[in-house]
């Protein structure tokens, strides 16, 4: 196996793990939870 086969292979795993990275973050179904840590900072229990 050649070192550049080895950097391509790297890159494409880096390139997904951006990418399903990216759909967690942008998910609707996450949205509530980020909403409240957002809001963690100005919470004045």
């Amino acid at each position: 196996m050649d070192i550049n086969v080895l950097r391509s292979l790297a890159t494409v795993v880096s390139f997904i793990t951006f990418i399903g990275i990216l759909a967690w973050a942008w998910s609707r179904t996450n949205k509530q939870s980020f909403d409240e840590a957002a809001q963690l900072p100005f919470d004045q229990e």
